[in-house]
């Protein structure tokens, strides 16, 4: 017993020994933190816990440094619990890495550190975004590959140092610095093709609603050059055609880092779209923007500012930088869906359309705003993490490589309830166009009618006539009634205006002149029946008419009412002015007479003839029109169109036939003599 007595301390001394030497291999196996990549079949991630130290040392790089006292940290947790109080600007990292000798062909994949960090393989830097020291950041989120040389491979071991430089703003992130899934080691072709499996993965449904807007906007820009005053389809144009420009940045952004501030041209691009967005939604509301809500969106875009500012900067935390985001939000999506669902209400067949993007769109922003509160700003211990989670499957959920996020599935819901928009307007501006162009079809034929043939059999005279209306339907008219003693009754004119409207009052003028020839031949008062029967119906326009009473032996009354002046022989006749038709009431109207001698000419034409325009700006003018007077009506039409048509083209040339003549001479002289 005396002798167990002796013993047992002698045994407790053993144990604790024994104990004391455990721990210490446990101290310096977590100490070593050895990563176990023997057995590497497929890339891993280096996550678990690291070595860290604040401040900075190139030795901290050296393979050989002895990291005994350093922190371990979890790379699944915050940086802040390390250093709840301090916040250093340079973080040192540290993970030895167990691997097979014989391996090669290994390669690191970085990406998301920091805005500057530098990478070490047993004391050589093989990566490096932005500078440490002095501090100059650069955007991260860009794939970045080094390959590790096969010589330290052969090593056994690889001593991963990381010397990071955590600014003021990422100290503001809920996890600054060095997390678990930034850095990944395996071979360096299954890399790369993680990368291009990443890069369009994440990037697919960004690209296709990219280039879907694109498209959606050239329609717009389409229907915009047709309808002018849909200023929707400009703005709609101007909100996916900005963007495009973020297609290059993504796809260089994807595999480089780039200075900070550059980084800011994509969300800058961003957040105009959303500002012509807007506007978009007020002009299909057909709405005008209060005075408040022009205050309110002054404030949305000074947010925007302060975001993109401080982002430049790198003054802005996230959070804070969310917060000033807040009021655009709530414009975005409480302001206009209020306005969507009153015009809903008042009838707008469009608004319950954009209504459901908008409503998604909002409910997940609002969601994102209140899930990052909950976990980066209020961190309870008990909601936190399940707020993380659920903002972490709104915005990294994957369909096999694909990923797809609340905002990709609302943007691609939005251009699908703008083409829907376009398509049912295209509808109906078809179905609209079909009838106008019924309408034009039924007008035409209407035209066809009234105006005479090309050709007039009037006898003792030979009549030409040519009408080529600039447009489907034209404003210009002439009536060519032939008379019982051989002579004729002359109306030519020309409509202000074109189109149908004009094609109409022309129907109601050629209508008028043949009423009115029942009861009276005589000129002036043709024009004057036809001026009171115009005032106060022609809807604010106005005719030119030119009235002509032609007998078989040449007598010619003529009376204008502001028509281009006719040419006899290539000279133009002299006719006393009046105003138009239809500019006021108790118009006089005065008449000439002269003599058409056999042989003769009588040119009429519109104004569409002078008037007609080369591409260098040159009108076809009077000059051109008198020297070719004498030339056959369909010439003169043909020279005018060629030069340059830009309005109604009429041509009447009528030549007293000097052959009719002599034989009318013959048989009176033969009537004249006695039986």
């Amino acid at each position: 017993m005396d002798c167990l007595r002796l013993l047992r301390p002698a045994r407790c001394s053993v144990v604790a020994i024994c104990v004391s030497f455990c721990l210490a291999l446990t101290a310096r196996t977590a100490s070593a933190q050895d990563f176990n990549a023997v057995n590497l079949r497929q890339p891993a991630v280096l996550g678990g816990v690291w070595l860290i130290h604040a401040g900075d040392d190139p030795a901290y790089a050296r393979p050989d440094f002895d990291d005994n006292g350093w922190t371990l940290f979890d790379t699944g947790t915050s940086l802040k619990k390390v250093f709840p109080a301090a916040r250093p600007s340079i973080v040192w990292y540290r993970l030895h890495v167990t691997v097979l000798p014989s391996q090669s062909g290994m390669a690191l994949l970085e990406r998301n550190i920091s805005s500057a960090f530098e990478v070490y393989v047993n004391g050589r830097r093989l990566l490096r975004s932005g500078s440490v020291d002095p501090y100059v950041p650069y955007t991260y989120g860009a794939m970045l590959l080094a390959s590790v040389p096969d010589a330290d491979t052969a090593r056994g071991s690889l001593v991963i140092a990381l010397r990071v430089h955590v600014s003021p703003l990422e100290w503001g992130d809920p996890y600054p610095g060095y997390t678990s899934h930034n850095l990944t080691l395996g071979q360096e072709s299954a890399l790369r093709d993680r990368i291009w499996l990443d890069a369009v993965g994440e990037n697919l449904l960004t690209w296709l609603f990219l280039l879907a807007g694109f498209a959606l906007g050239i329609v717009a820009l389409a229907l915009y050059w047709a309808q002018n005053d849909r200023r929707e389809y400009l703005w709609i144009f101007l909100q996916f055609a900005l963007p495009l420009p973020i297609l290059p940045i993504l796809a260089y952004s994807a595999y480089h880092t780039m200075p900070a501030a550059w980084g800011l041209a994509a969300p800058s691009l961003t957040f105009a779209s959303d500002f012509f967005g807007i506007l978009m939604y007020f002009a299909i509301l057909r709405v005008p923007m209060a005075k408040w809500m022009r205050v309110f969106l002054g404030i949305s875009v000074l947010g925007v500012l302060f975001y993109l500012v401080g982002g430049a900067m790198q003054v802005l935390p996230q959070a804070s930088g969310e917060l000033a985001l807040i009021p655009l939000a709530v414009f975005s999506f409480s302001v206009i869906p209020i306005l969507m669902i009153i015009q809903w209400r008042r009838g707008n067949r469009e608004a319950p359309i954009l209504l459901v993007p908008l409503l998604i769109t909002g409910l997940t922003v609002y969601l994102e705003l209140i899930l990052f509160a909950l976990f980066a700003l209020l961190q309870i211990p008990k909601t936190a993490p399940v707020a993380e989670r659920m903002f972490r499957v709104l915005n990294e959920s994957r369909i096999g490589p694909f990923v797809v996020t609340a905002y990709s599935v609302c943007s691609i819901v939005y251009v699908l309830a703008l083409s829907i928009i376009i398509v049912l307007r295209s509808t109906r501006l078809s179905r609209r166009q079909a009838f106008i162009e019924a309408e034009l079809a039924a007008a035409q034929e209407v035209q066809r009618v009234l105006v005479p043939e090309r050709s007039l059999d009037v006898p003792g005279f030979k009549i030409e006539a040519v009408f080529e209306p600039a447009d489907e339907v034209g404003g210009d008219f002439f009536q060519v009634l032939p008379e019982d003693g051989y002579g004729m009754l002359l109306v030519v004119g020309d409509v202000a205006g074109k189109g149908l409207p004009a094609a109409m009052l022309v129907s109601v003028l050629v209508g008028a002149i043949r009423g009115i020839a029942e009861y009276t031949r005589d000129p002036a008062e043709i024009l004057s029946n036809l001026n009171q029967r115009l005032v106060g119906k022609a809807g604010g326009g106005f005719s030119t008419g030119l009235a002509a009473r032609i007998s078989r032996d040449g007598l010619v009354v003529i009376a204008n009412a502001g028509h281009l002046l006719p040419y006899l022989d290539g000279t133009e006749i002299e006719l006393s002015g009046a105003l138009p038709l239809g500019v006021a009431p108790d118009t006089q109207y005065e008449t000439v007479h002269f003599d058409l001698p056999p042989g003769s000419r009588l040119t009429f034409v519109s104004d569409g003839v002078v008037e007609a325009q080369n591409q260098g700006g040159e009108l076809f003018g009077f000059d051109r029109a008198r020297t070719l007077s004498m030339q056959p009506a369909h010439a003169i039409a043909d020279a005018a169109r060629q030069f340059g048509q830009c309005d109604d083209i009429t041509v009447v040339t009528v030549e007293r036939d000097a052959a009719d003549v002599e034989l009318s001479r013959g048989l009176s002289e033969a009537q004249a003599m006695p039986g």
